[in-house]
């Protein structure tokens, strides 16, 4: 079980005071697919930071298995929207680097990025480099690398945001597949409402900064899941409606014109 406890997390800069998030409670119980969705900048990947222990919260706390996460811990992989592999070092060492930081011997090692690499579908590739890749080829090598040190939890922060439409169809039915196989816990950032209805077990709308939850909602859906079926297209309806409220009110004080947000009481100019 993952347990987020009343996170909170506030910046403070020379330029001022920003509070990221406010007061966010969650259970994640073991093998679920937990997607975020919400407004730009209302925190989400703040939020999966401090799970990664990659951030501290300003308060609150988190706990896997009861035990809180202060620091990057091996229960947790991270998949990150860049690619961030190694450009000098081949495929199979990519998905090995965290097994030999570990002091896996080469044998083992390999063995175990073998595994992972046929799991993605790119076990021809093991002694290509990353960029003789393309896009999708190497998200997959991140998650081989995420897995291979066998995680309880896995997060992913916007993994498939850089790739063309094609390739993330292809990618999330892969995840879902692998997910399947390794039935790992997953906490799944996002912008699009269709992939998180097509993934999740759970969606959390996140509000507006600062970020809160606005609701949680299951998915109730057999999969595999069909994108175009009607209870899929109400799901996505519900989840743009509460999106489209808290980018609407993320606006604030302004005044939201040709997609940019004005102050509303500060005088412009007819060429700004």
């Amino acid at each position: 079980m993952l347990t987020i406890s009343n996170i909170s997390r506030v910046f403070e800069s020379e330029a001022g005071t920003v509070e990221a998030l406010r007061n966010i409670n969650i259970e994640v119980p073991d093998k679920e697919f937990l997607c975020f969705i919400g407004p730009s900048g209302c925190g989400k990947t703040t939020l999966l930071r401090i799970i990664a222990g990659l951030d501290q919260p300003t308060s609150g706390e988190v706990l896997l298995d009861g035990r809180v996460i202060r620091s990057p811990d091996p229960r947790q992989g991270m998949v990150f929207q860049e690619y961030s592999l190694f450009p000098w070092r081949t495929i199979i060492n990519n998905v090995a680097f965290g097994l030999e930081i570990k002091g896996v011997p080469k044998d083992e090692r390999y063995e175990i990025a073998r595994k992972y690499l046929r799991m993605v579908g790119l076990d021809e590739f093991e002694r290509s480099y990353p960029y003789e890749l393309s896009g999708g080829m190497r998200q997959r090598v991140a998650i081989a690398r995420a897995l291979a040190n066998d995680p309880e939890v896995l997060l992913m922060d916007e993994p498939f945001g850089s790739v063309d439409a094609q390739t993330r169809n292809i990618l999330q039915g892969e995840l879902l597949r692998i997910w399947g196989e390794a039935r790992k816990t997953v906490l799944f950032i996002t912008h699009s409402i269709d992939e998180a209805v097509y993934l999740a077990d759970r969606v959390v709308v996140l509000s507006a900064r600062p970020g809160q939850i606005r609701e949680i909602i299951r998915i109730d859906l057999e999969r595999p899941r069909v994108r175009t079926s009607v209870e899929a297209n109400v799901l996505r309806e519900r989840l743009l409606g509460l999106l489209g409220h808290e980018r609407t009110r993320g606006c604030g004080e302004t005044v939201c014109w040709t997609g940019i947000a004005v102050d509303s009481n500060r005088q412009t100019r007819p060429d700004e």
